[in-house]
């Protein structure tokens, strides 16, 4: 295929596109880099630095293009409560511009990546895709309001379309910030270094965390699957984990004890959130591989920041 990554020089799109280009398909990327490193991607990979609303760039990217995976927005929840303005300009204007290139282009599919941080606070889990979404920030709002786009539109002008709600992503290489950061990489640089583990809320908050290979496996799928045009699917392991297990388990891998300090003042955010997985399974053959585990033990052995603590 020719394909075209929104966001391709990001976490997670770069091992998409990495991951495309060595089983011998077309790939252009996208990305403005304020989240994004143009090193991640395979010398391969036919880069541009931009902004997707910017339509003009957009339908010279587009041209040949079979599919396009939608991967570019803002991403910290926090940094979207201060910033809700942003988030909904970048998040979804930049749907809705990418939406009309794709009209004016003629592609033939696009994936969203969407995020389980839309289902919000949920009474029922795991949380299948067809309950009610309570988005809780403006990030989830933007993504909520993103894939409505993405569903009328698609629609309207005959854009086969798929949503993947990915859930917590982690990996080699997730991104570090000085702020906001991710809690996996955050939490393995904290034990490791011998510092404190800051755990907002009480700990018993629970999540879903997915290994960044087979979230590309969910990817590389919704790409070339027949017969999903308009489905909506979680992409998860269906493991429920609390955030003190979470702990416990970098723990065990490290062989290192976590001085864990509660920060109740903080809000550890849904209670609970654990994806069902049993439609992407059913659609897209979907089955995770990496257990939390196995994927904590290879984010730390192949990434060289945490080597070096």
């Amino acid at each position: 295929m020719k394909v075209l990554i929104t966001g391709g020089a990001g976490f997670l799109g770069s091992a998409l596109a990495n991951r495309m280009v060595a089983e011998g398909h077309h790939v252009r990327v996208l990305d403005d880099l304020s989240a994004g490193e143009r090193e991640r991607l395979d010398s391969r990979v036919a880069f541009s630095a931009g902004d997707t609303r910017d339509i003009p760039k957009l339908w010279s990217l587009l041209q040949g293009v079979d599919c396009v995976y939608h991967l570019a927005a803002r991403v910290s929840v926090p940094e979207s409560i201060l910033y809700p303005v942003e988030y909904n300009a970048v998040n979804v204007g930049g749907t809705v511009s990418l939406l009309t290139a794709c009209r004016d282009a003629q592609v033939k599919r696009l994936i969203l990546a969407s995020s389980g941080a839309a289902y919000g606070e949920q009474a029922q889990q795991p949380i299948k895709e067809d309950c009610m979404l309570h988005p809780a920030t403006p990030y989830a709002v933007s993504k909520m309001a993103s894939e409505q786009y993405v569903l009328a539109i698609g629609k309207l002008w005959g854009i086969e379309t798929v949503i993947l709600r990915i859930f917590n992503v982690y990996g080699p290489g997730q991104p570090l910030p000085p702020s906001h950061a991710p809690v996996i990489p955050r939490f393995v640089k904290q034990v490791l270094s011998g510092g404190s583990v800051v755990i907002f809320g009480n700990g018993r908050q629970t999540r879903d965390f997915i290994y960044v290979g087979d979230a590309v496996d969910a990817l590389l799928r919704a790409g070339h699957t027949a017969g999903i045009n308009r489905s909506i699917l979680n992409v998860g392991s269906g493991v429920e984990v609390s955030i003190s297990q979470l702990v416990d388990t970098i723990e065990r891998i490290t062989g290192r004890p976590a001085h864990r300090l509660y920060n109740q003042e903080e809000s550890g955010g849904a209670s609970r959130l654990v994806a069902d997985i049993a439609l992407a399974r059913q659609k897209l053959g979907f089955k995770p591989k990496v257990d939390l585990a196995k994927g904590l033990r290879l984010t730390i052995s192949l990434d060289a920041r945490f080597s070096q603590l």
